[in-house]
């Protein structure tokens, strides 16, 4: 029996903040931080972003997945046509996902079940799985105040 999926490398985000004070958009508050963790991935590795087969976010939902396919245009990142996000890839097609949620909870969902499922199967040889989050309490979110968020990025590869 061969060796099965590994961890091969982590980067610990930084918090990112642009502004968003919407509660009901956590993908746009966690866009931001999502994308500068990948860009900084990919430079400390001095890797493409083409050397995943797939690149993945936690749920950042549509609107944020839209933003985050911009972001990566701004900063430069070739756009992959292999990123996805856990949320999108989690719920049915007519449901609304659009402003994005558990970021870390939707990766981990989606790294147990059919992502490692694929990886195993040899559909998926590399992928870096980038669980996020927003960082806000209930006084900041009654204030109005911005939500920043923050990502992590783990490479797991066959």
């Amino acid at each position: 029996m061969g060796e099965g999926p590994r961890i091969t490398c982590a980067t610990v985000g930084k918090v990112v903040d642009l502004g968003q004070s919407d509660t009901n958009d956590m993908g746009s508050a966690m866009a931001p931080a999502a994308v500068d963790t990948i860009k900084m991935h990919l430079a400390d590795l001095n890797r493409p972003a083409d050397y995943y087969d797939l690149i993945v976010t936690g749920d950042l939902g549509k609107v944020g997945m839209a933003m985050a396919g911009q972001l990566f245009v701004k900063e430069g990142i070739v756009p992959v046509n292999t990123y996805s996000d856990c949320g999108v890839l989690l719920y049915d097609g007519q449901q609304d996902v659009n402003s994005g949620g558990s970021g870390c909870g939707c990766s981990a969902v989606m790294l147990c079940g059919p992502l490692l499922k694929k990886m195993i199967n040899g559909e998926i040889r590399k992928m870096l799985l980038v669980a996020t989050g927003a960082l806000m309490s209930p006084t900041t979110s009654f204030q109005g105040e911005t939500i920043p968020g923050i990502a992590h990025a783990v490479a797991i590869e066959m």
